[in-house]
């Protein structure tokens, strides 16, 4: 069972853990996820991974408690074990090198961004990252970003940091030339009608661009065939032939209802491990 070495409190709901896992940290490359279960019986998450050391045999890990199985993880404390990591599962990121990378990221999409952005700066790429947020406050790892781009762009719906407005406007300020250069690749993460908006925003000027798909899924190796995408005229499994996809060919339409598919069910087993806990508390 990996070991957590380190657990850093980002935002109420939001938990960094480094663990050491040695095998997929020697696998791991910028883009790829694993697959994380925390108790027996319990529901397997698909979570990016945020960062890796081969060295040092840790892998890096941020989570947003949303549910009840990362409501159970985000409890977890250096020293704590998980019970068990599955990776490094997926396709690691394809961008051509020698052009001008724009990472746009909201939430957990600043995660997602760091070992990618390291290592397109590294290899020499120029890089610049926007990150979104509603408040100062919750805008994620700005100082390690800060440290592995080139440029770091903020915004913020009330304008408490940076720009005061959406992601798309600071990109589409990119693409029309006020700033760095105008982007030869963009990559979203991060919620899922913030990539939407991302994939409207260079549809039309000729950017590739990839989205990264976080659909329902199991487990992650292309068998129970849950985190299906429609992919232009093809359908692809998230696990296997992502999660990274052409975002101009995704189907978002149909990606926001299966990911609402077991939204009550979803709430109802917040609402007992509520009740759960409140009765612990009492009982106590």
């Amino acid at each position: 069972m990996p070991k957590i070495i380190e657990k850093r409190v980002l935002t109420p709901i939001t938990k960094l853990f480094r663990f050491e896992a040695q095998m997929i940290a020697s696998a791991a490359k910028p883009g790829q996820f694993v697959i994380v279960r925390v108790r027996e019986g319990g529901e397997r998450i698909p979570l990016t991974i945020a960062d890796f050391d081969a060295k040092s045999g840790t892998v890096t890990i941020v989570v947003q408690e949303v549910g009840v199985t990362s409501r159970l993880l985000g409890a977890h404390e250096e020293g704590d074990n998980i019970l068990d990591v599955l990776g490094p599962l997926g396709e690691p990121a394809h961008i051509p090198p020698g052009g001008h990378v724009v990472g746009v990221g909201g939430g957990f999409g600043s995660a997602a961004l760091w070992c990618l952005m390291r290592e397109l700066k590294e290899r020499g790429d120029r890089t610049t990252v926007i990150l979104g947020a509603r408040h100062d406050h919750l805008l994620l790892l700005i100082d390690e970003l800060r440290e592995v781009c080139d440029n770091l762009e903020l915004c913020t719906d009330d304008g408490s940091v940076g720009l005061k407005g959406f992601v798309t406007e600071r990109l589409q300020q990119l693409i029309d030339g006020d700033g760095p250069g105008k982007p030869d690749h963009v990559i979203a993460i991060g919620p899922m009608p913030m990539m939407r908006a991302v994939a409207n925003t260079t549809r039309d000027t000729g950017i590739p661009t990839q989205v990264s798909m976080d659909p329902l899924m199991i487990d992650g190796t292309g068998m129970c065939g849950c985190c299906r995408v429609t992919v232009g005229d093809e359908v692809k499994f998230a696990c296997v032939d992502g999660p990274l996809f052409d975002a101009s060919k995704v189907d978002f339409d149909e990606a926001v209802k299966r990911n609402k598919v077991y939204a009550k069910d979803e709430k109802r087993a917040a609402e007992r491990q509520q009740k759960m806990m409140e009765e612990s508390a009492n009982a106590s």
